[in-house]
């Protein structure tokens, strides 16, 4: 019998479906979280902007943007808190066993959360009530509210990759914690770090490539040219940034879980000289089928050099470490998120030298072609990431500490099953209603918009600053322009596609 059969067969019964539903909420969940941890920052960015230079098309971008970050908000609130029943119900060997330990990244999150909560609150509420400077220094502590709550999630996670900051009594059971060496462990800084300028990078293009898509079909004013540069620009700088430090935890991988680096590159056996393959499949005998392969390139990557000794996946016992199928999902979800990085960087370039050479946006609509998709395509190497990260770990859900099989829950099969199947319809109602309400508040600015721009003699309709309270329009009245409406107006056309 393979060896990955004769695995799965020593397995719970309740480990496939306990790992199923985790892994579907994870991945719904992490759709989100670009705009939770980055979108605040982006927003302000846009409102500082608006400011600073009386520009109340950024300003018009900056308020419409709340108010997506709201919505967003309120569906994660939704999914996070089933991710966090799940650990609970799905894994109480881990919980019980090590929630002294590592359980106060949890509790972090949760304290950041309620604050990001109240701090869009006040913003929201601010647009109208407050004064702009006031308005805007009161919404300075989102992205660092957002970024609190990101320190808690990945410093659970990387507690799980490198366990530190406690020690084993006779029966077991970790005793001696040490909450700071628990939080900072080696994995802890370049996780964090590549995280949360993937989170940035992320929700940077996603934005841009709703305004680049309105680009595509004809809506260039002001409007939708500043609603895409501001996001893309800041993508652009993290893209290489997110690069030299995808490279940097790839390395980190390779010092501190030489097991899953050797799952994630499908090396079968320790060896210098190793070659890199670029996707491929590996077998149960060790064998590659299918792939590029580019000699002596992994040990280069790892050590710099081609004699660096690279740890194979035979250097354990076979039930230490992820199966043949397990490291080729790893692999492929690892050389795919490197591979969508790549080409980001590449867009990111063009933006850049088309930008340093006529100081304008590029023209071609391929860019835009690339840069619509590019927000689908950071998604998809977020998801990647994280497969590769909890995959490569495999079998362990404490790394050398406890295997997954040890903390699932005794709860029957089936009615895991069947609870999978509740939360997938209640998901696809939860994202499907999501989707209905983003697309209504662009249909009622649209219309807002328009009205506007006829009202007020077709000027564009980001001449309405929205601080103070907005003045009726009588029916058949036309409003004189506010002063400096002139220098804000784009060429005359209503904002459409995007928010």
């Amino acid at each position: 019998m393979p060896t990955s059969l004769h695995l799965l067969a020593d397995a719970p019964a309740q480990l496939l479906p306990a790992r199923e539903l985790m892994a579907f909420t994870l991945a719904a969940h992490i759709i989100l979280v670009p705009l939770g941890v980055a979108f605040p920052l982006i927003t302000l960015v846009m409102h500082h902007r608006g400011l600073r230079r009386g520009d109340a098309t950024a300003l018009l971008l900056a308020r419409r943007w709340s108010a997506v970050m709201a919505v967003q908000f309120a569906l994660g609130i939704v999914t996070g808190t089933v991710l966090s029943f799940e650990f609970g119900l799905l894994w109480p060997g881990l919980m019980g066993r090590w929630g002294d330990v590592f359980g106060v990244g949890f509790g972090v999150e949760a304290w950041a959360f309620f604050l990001e909560a109240v701090l869009i609150a006040v913003y929201l509420y601010g647009w109208r009530r407050l004064k702009p400077w006031t308005h805007f220094l009161l919404g300075l502590p989102l992205p660092f509210a957002a970024l609190l709550g990101a320190f808690g999630i990945l410093a659970a996670n990387s507690w799980m990759n490198t366990p530190r900051g406690f020690s084993l009594d006779s029966a077991g059971k970790p005793v001696d914690v040490n909450v700071w060496k628990a939080i900072f462990t080696p994995m802890f800084g370049p996780q964090y770090w590549h995280f949360v300028v993937g989170m940035v990078l992320t929700a940077g293009f996603v934005v841009a490539g709703v305004y680049a898509t309105g680009w595509l079909r004809g809506r260039r004013d002001r409007y939708h040219r500043l609603g895409f540069a501001v996001p893309f620009t800041i993508a652009a700088v993290a893209a290489p940034v997110q690069f030299v430090l995808g490279d940097s935890i790839a390395r980190s991988v390779f010092h501190e879980q030489p097991v899953k680096f050797a799952a994630m590159e499908i090396v079968w056996k320790t060896d210098t000289r190793v070659p890199e393959y670029l996707f491929g499949r590996l077998n149960e005998d060790g064998t590659v089928s299918g792939g590029i392969r580019i000699p002596l390139l992994d040990s280069f990557l790892a050590g710099f050099s081609a004699d660096t000794e690279v740890v194979g996946l035979t250097s354990v016992p076979a039930d230490q470490r992820p199966t043949a199928t397990q490291a080729t999902i790893a692999h492929w979800a690892f050389d795919i998120m490197v591979l969508i990085g790549s080409v980001l960087v590449l867009l990111a370039l063009w933006y850049g030298l088309v930008w340093l050479r006529h100081r304008r946006l590029p023209a071609s609509p391929w860019f835009y072609r690339a840069a619509a998709c590019a927000g689908v395509g950071s998604v998809v190497a977020v998801e990647c990431g994280w497969i590769a990260a909890e995959v490569g770990r495999q079998p362990w859900i404490v790394y050398r500490n406890m295997r997954v099989a040890e903390a699932v829950t005794s709860t029957r099969s089936t009615s895991l099953w069947i609870m999978f199947g509740v939360v997938a319809v209640v998901y696809v109602f939860l994202f499907g209603s999501f989707l209905v309400v983003l697309l209504r508040m662009r249909t009622r600015w649209r219309l807002a918009d328009e009205q506007q721009a006829t009202a007020a003699g077709g000027l564009a309709p980001e001449t309405d600053i929205p601080y103070g309270p907005r003045a009726p329009v009588p029916a058949g009245d036309v409003p004189a322009a506010r002063p400096g409406a002139g220098r804000a107006g784009g060429d005359g056309r209503a904002g459409g596609d995007g928010p």
